[in-house]
This record gives structure tokens, C-alpha cells and sequence, in this order.
């Protein structure tokens, strides 16, 4: 991030010097030539090969600040998308696991039922029942402890942009 806004500032001042150069140029029309021109004052080619090798530094300076850029922003994105497949992998476990111990205490409850149906009353089948609904229990409070992670996640960013304000 330093190299790209130090390469901002110096394409900036490239082309403040060039806009001087060339607002000096056209504030001093060429006088007629004469014969006693200092030798130390560069020649109007060679003021133009600057300006030229000027322009062509701005536009590579240019061109590496916006590939730089592009790389910055394709990165951001790339994190963002390995964050959100890994949040969705986490709850598609979570929900998973969710089905299995609903299916687990449906079926010892009708267990449960049909003990009670018959008219028995079978310790070991009441504890199957309540060690079923704890997992159940269990499970929606880890599902809900990912959800909570997932909208801390989305929120981190703001919060640690309000916290640099």
C-alpha cells in the first residue's frame, strides 16, 4: 500500500513539472534567434525528448499503479470468498449434525410413545428421550454460536474502521 501512494506522489509531481514546463513555453513565445544564447540553456529538442521521457515515465508509473491496484483488489476479493466457503462449510456441518440428532430424538420419542401406550413405563427409554432433546439442545446452540460468528465476521470490518476514525 506504501509503494502505490508513493508512486501516486510521484507521478503527481511528474506532471506538475511537465504542466510548468510547458506553461513556461507557451508564456515565452520563441524570440528570433540570436547568436548570443548561452551554451548551458537546453535546446527546444532537447526540452522536447524530456517532456517525452517525462510522459513515457508517467505512463508507465501509471501502468504499474493500476496493475498494483488490480492485484490489491483481487486479493480482497480472493479473502472475502475463502471466509464466506469456510462460514458456509461450517454451517452446512452444523446443520447437518442438526438433522441427525433430530432424527435421533424423533425416533426415541415415539419409542417414548409407544412404551407409554402400552401402559410401560421404561426408565432407560426416558433417558434415551432426554439425552436425545440435551443434543438437540446442543446442537442449536452451536448452530446459533456459528451464526453469531458469521455476523461478528461481517461486522469486524466496520468496527475496526469506525475504531481508526
Amino acid at each position: 500500500m506504501q509503494d502505490i501512494t508513493e508512486l501516486e506522489k510521484r507521478i503527481t509531481t511528474a506532471l506538475e513539472r511537465i504542466g510548468k514546463g510547458v506553461d513556461r513555453l507557451a508564456s515565452h513565445p520563441r524570440q528570433a534567434t540570436t547568436t548570443t544564447a548561452p551554451a548551458a540553456a537546453p535546446s527546444d529538442s532537447a526540452l522536447r525528448a524530456q517532456l517525452e521521457e517525462e510522459k513515457s515515465l508517467t505512463a508507465q508509473l501509471q501502468a504499474r499503479l493500476r496493475a498494483a491496484k488490480d492485484r490489491e483488489a483481487k486479493g480482497d476479493l480472493q479473502e472475502k470468498v475463502d471466509r464466506l466457503t469456510q462460514d458456509l462449510d461450517v454451517q452446512g456441518l452444523e446443520l447437518q449434525r442438526m438433522r441427525r440428532v433430530n432424527a435421533s430424538l424423533r425416533e426415541q420419542l415415539e419409542a417414548l410413545r409407544s412404551a407409554a401406550a402400552s401402559g410401560a413405563t421404561e426408565p432407560a427409554l426416558i433417558n434415551k428421550a432426554m439425552a436425545a432433546e440435551l443434543e438437540a439442545l446442543r446442537a442449536t446452540r452451536l448452530t446459533e454460536m456459528a451464526e453469531m460468528d458469521e455476523i461478528l465476521a461481517a461486522l469486524e470490518p466496520h468496527l475496526t474502521e469506525a475504531g481508526n476514525a
